[in-house]
């Protein structure tokens, strides 16, 4: 009798053991892939972050070709494991991203460039999301190239992923989606070609906006675009004579995201 109670007891645990094992792994709930309840922004169109915004149609880009630095630019993240170019943004220490083989990896907190001076510059910048998905919308491969410290174009894998449109992959966030979504599929490397001019002033009056092209995987996504302000989260900054000039940083948003190829060249005024 108790060895046929041992056997039901082992039958049992074997049944509920086989049924977990067929039960798919919890997954996180779904991200926000809009909102109607943010400011609108100024031409009155669509509200930030608006899901009811269209989304940009897709375009498979070329083959991918990872620019080497020209002869007159600032290597920001060459091909072996030096990050003395970079900072934690708070505290200004060293920093704490893991980096092998001239490929560093998002860690936790936001990074900066030590310089802090730039003004207009071309920016080359390469990265990849993770291959193995994880999460939805902003939930997934999130991070964020920070021009001047304040005018974020979007890092996140876009591809096959729904999001607000001008949360996707290289929009200028919270203000211009991409004219187009050229994401490459997860884990494959990216790239983005930013030119970027920074505001003027006059005194403390704005006379001209930060303006940017970008191009994502060589394909054109905004072209001589003026920022609105400072980006950010549900709303748009104001500008101030602080943003003239400044650092080029690097999103922690808790995903991973690896880059490399990381380089500058500061652009005079044409004479």
């Amino acid at each position: 009798m108790r060895m046929s109670v041992v056997l039901a007891c082992l039958l049992a645990g074997a049944i509920v053991s086989a049924q977990q094992a067929q039960t798919p792994p919890a997954q996180p709930p779904p991200a926000p892939t809009g909102y109607d309840d943010t400011p609108m922004q100024p031409n009155g169109k669509w509200r930030i972050h608006d899901g009811k915004r269209p989304q940009p149609r897709v375009v498979t880009p070329g083959p991918l070709v990872s620019l080497a630095p020209p002869s007159d630019a600032i290597v920001l993240l060459g091909s072996g494991t030096d990050l003395s170019r970079w900072q934690m943004t708070q505290g200004g220490g060293p920093v704490s991203w893991p980096v092998e083989n001239g490929v560093m990896s998002s860690g936790k907190g936001m990074i900066r460039t030590t310089q802090a001076d730039f003004t207009d510059y071309q920016l080359h910048v390469e990265f990849a999301t993770p291959t193995e998905v994880k999460g939805n919308s902003q939930g997934r491969g999130n991070s964020g190239v920070f021009l001047n410290g304040v005018f974020e174009i979007q890092v996140l894998d876009s591809y096959e992923n729904v999001t607000y449109p001008d949360g996707q992959a290289s929009a200028m966030y919270g203000q211009f989606p991409p004219m187009v979504n050229a994401s490459r599929k997860p884990g494959e490397w990216q790239s983005y070609d930013i030119v970027f001019k920074a505001p003027r002033f006059k005194g403390t009056a704005l006379e001209t906006p930060a303006i940017v092209t970008v191009l994502h995987n060589g394909v054109t996504v905004h072209a001589a675009q003026a920022f609105l302000g400072p980006t950010g989260h549900k709303q748009i900054g104001t500008y101030t004579p602080a943003h003239a000039k400044g650092f080029i940083g690097l999103q922690d948003h808790g995903n991973p995201v690896r880059f490399r190829n990381i380089w500058i060249r500061p652009l005079a005024e044409a004479q």
